[in-house]
């Protein structure tokens, strides 16, 4: 099309033809910001925003004007090194009057998974990983990320540009406070800080002698040529047969939560959240179905969401009705002074609002009542037809990962294959599941040393081939309409070393303690996370990250408010929270290992004689464990009578679903072990 009066004048008549309400330029301008999205399933989803039932013809008119506005993208990219992006933005914070600006890898949702338009801190820095922070100021700068990412840090950001920081080592508000100038003013975007996050920053400013100021647009937008623009995505209803319950129960149950707090209204400010309450999801981020959105929950249950209004179809609006006031994010602010006026009381999340709508808020005279996200733990407890979904993609997704371990034991001792045709193959065997939507994070495929990478994603600059004598650990997962899966497993090709055989085994010790522990209701995860370390910790071996995060049901991999950590973590484990169970070690340039399935709370009848409600963990992955790095002899009676009842629930709910190899296969995978 390349934007011709032909191809216009073309999309001009069948837009009239399907009686859209929308001219060429407002589609010209919804294509672009689509692309702005992941791709999404199915990819045309989308040209229902354009017309109800877009004819044939439509839709290949529309497809062929994403395509060009893509290659107008792609060719207009910001050619600029990290250099020149450096001093850009020092030249345009100092005509702000500013000493310094801070830049954080986040979103104004504080999601894991954030849009390309907000990859500000890969933009400026080079360094891609999922979470960290920058600090510019006029004559140093400093990223900091935590210790999942240090070889990636030093193969991504230019070490002359940015001092290499380590959250845990000296955070980023302890280098502010030794770093900047007295008497001068460090910058920040109120959309992408939380106000735990701003009070801390506040302090470390006050500890320099210097001031702490809101900016009123990002100084990296200004300089950013080529930006994406926010996303689109279609947003679509998440039927009940998978939510379980109605949105109208779970408005009413939310409203009860803020009861004793009197507020008006709730500011919800998490994307996920909104998809739980309302039983909608979307595609504005990657691999997690979220449509980014804003709400206000009232006291009379009803909402009002903020949003592009150009992601609504018909059939979203019709299954939102009354009860769900729709806006576009600009009627935000407005809405807030109006609460503001009325000196309503207006509950938001101290650590996961950006801070723009406290300050807001305040302003307008609203009293700012700070209390957690009321829907966090209603959509952590899985009601009783998420959980029966949750094991329904649980067994396919299985399916899926065995067929690739059966596949995977025939090809990868040949010595040809690489990490990045390894992930490619499970992808491709899991897209054949019903309801699939995409994986639920990148899959760390991970050959020999770059297993040992806790967060080790492979590109082309690092893949590896996989070969003779190396442990393989693959870390992967997927979305489905029923449910959300994240399942590790470590295979050795060839025969493994006896360290690799000792150390899987003490892994797997930890694994079976979490997975067959009781424990008593008002446990929580943190009062667990010793239990999966024990046998390492018995050998002067441990891990340096969690045991266990909590899991959404068609929505984040990583969801709160549970896990299993030594970080202090006082959220009891409550029936029908899922976590993962996940141990590991590594050995830095050699290998990796860990075992990962993810776990329901469940009852359990107390034991005879017991005195407190007891609860335990239901095992959700199904898949086999390799036994060429079991050491058996090392195991209890009862640690191999569980991998054997383990394996033989694997065998049985499988063997069935898959095909004639692999099922030959299975069943030796999971042989009896004595």
């Amino acid at each position: 099309m390349e934007g011709s009066r032909t191809g216009d004048a073309v999309l001009a008549e069948l837009l009239e033809r399907a009686r859209s309400t929308l001219g060429v330029a407002e589609v010209r301008a919804l294509a672009g910001a689509v692309n702005a999205a992941p791709e999404g399933l199915p990819p045309d989803l989308w040209t229902t925003l354009v017309a109800d039932e877009p004819a044939p013809e439509l839709r290949a008119e529309l497809a062929a004007l994403r395509d060009d506005l893509a290659l107008k993208a792609r060719k207009g990219q910001d050619a600029r090194g990290a250099a020149e992006r450096l001093s850009a933005l020092r030249r345009e914070i100092g005509k702000r009057g500013l000493a310094g600006f801070v830049v954080p890898r986040a979103d104004e949702h504080q999601g894991e998974y954030v849009p390309a338009r907000a990859e500000r801190l890969a933009w400026l820095t080079g360094f891609k990983g999922s979470a960290g922070l920058a600090v510019v100021l006029e004559d140093a700068a400093a990223i900091f990320v935590d210790g999942r990412y240090t070889l990636q840090l030093e193969s991504e950001v230019d070490a002359t540009l940015f001092q290499y920081r380590y959250l845990v080592e000296e955070p980023a508000t302890d280098w502010i406070a030794k770093n900047l100038k007295p008497k001068t003013r460090l910058g920040f975007d109120p959309w992408l800080h939380t106000e735990n996050q701003v009070r801390r920053f506040h302090e470390a400013c006050a500890g320099a002698g210097a001031e702490l100021v809101p900016c009123e647009t990002n100084p990296i937008d200004a300089i950013w040529r080529n930006q994406p623009p926010p996303p689109v995505a279609p947003v679509v209803v998440h039927d009940q047969a998978f939510a379980g319950r109605p949105s109208k129960d779970k408005r009413a149950e939310v409203v009860r939560a803020l009861e004793s707090d009197r507020v008006a209204a709730y500011f919800l400010a998490a994307p996920g959240s909104l998809a739980w309450l309302l039983n909608v999801r979307g595609g504005d981020v990657p691999f997690t179905p979220l449509a980014l959105a804003f709400g206000l929950v009232h006291a009379d249950a009803s909402v009002d969401l903020f949003l592009d209004c150009r992601k609504l179809t018909a059939a979203v609006k019709s299954h939102l009705a009354n009860a769900v006031r729709v806006h576009d994010t600009a009627r935000l602010g407005p809405a807030f002074d109006e609460l503001g006026a009325g000196a309503s009381a207006v509950g938001l999340d101290a650590g996961g609002a950006p801070a723009w709508a406290a300050d807001r808020l305040r302003a307008a005279g609203a009293k700012v009542v700070f209390r957690p996200d009321p829907c966090v733990l209603p959509k952590a407890r899985k009601n009783p037809v998420e959980l029966d979904g949750i094991r329904a993609a649980h067994r396919r997704d299985g399916a899926a990962l065995t067929r690739f371990l059966a596949w995977f034991a025939t090809e990868a001792p040949n010595g040809e294959l690489t990490e990045i045709d390894a992930a490619r193959r499970l992808e491709g065997l899991r897209s054949e599941g019903a309801h699939f939507r995409g994986l639920s994070f990148p899959t760390i495929s991970g050959a020999g040393p770059n297993g040992a990478i806790v967060h080790y994603r492979v590109s082309e600059e690092t893949n590896r081939r996989i070969e003779a004598g190396m442990l393989y650990l693959v870390d992967s997962g997927a979305q489905y309409l029923d449910g959300t899966t994240d399942v590790t497993r470590t295979v050795a090709i060839g025969a493994p070393s006896a360290e690799a055989r000792e150390r899987f085994t003490r892994v797997l010790q930890g694994h079976i303690a979490i997975a067959t522990t009781l424990f008593p209701k008002g446990t929580s995860g943190s009062q667990l996370d010793v239990l999966a370390r024990r046998a390492l910790w018995q050998v002067g071996l441990d891990y340096d990250h969690g045991t266990g995060h909590g899991v959404g049901s068609y929505l984040g991999v990583h969801e709160g408010p549970q896990r299993i950590s030594k970080i202090g973590n006082q959220i009891a484990l409550e029936p029908g929270m899922i976590v993962s169970n996940e141990p590991g070690y590594y050995k830095v340039g050699h290998f990796g290992i860990r075992i990962e399935n993810l776990v329901a709370v469940v009852p359990t009848p107390a034991p005879e004689g017991a005195e407190r409600e007891m609860l335990a963990f239901e095992t959700l992955t199904q898949a086999p464990i390799d036994l060429a790095l079991v050491d058996a002899d090392r195991l209890s009676g009862d640690e191999r009578d569980w991998l054997n009842a383990y394996h033989a629930r694997v065998r049985d709910s499988l063997g069935a679903i898959v095909d004639g190899p692999t099922a030959a296969w299975l069943e030796d995978a999971t042989r009896p072990i004595g």
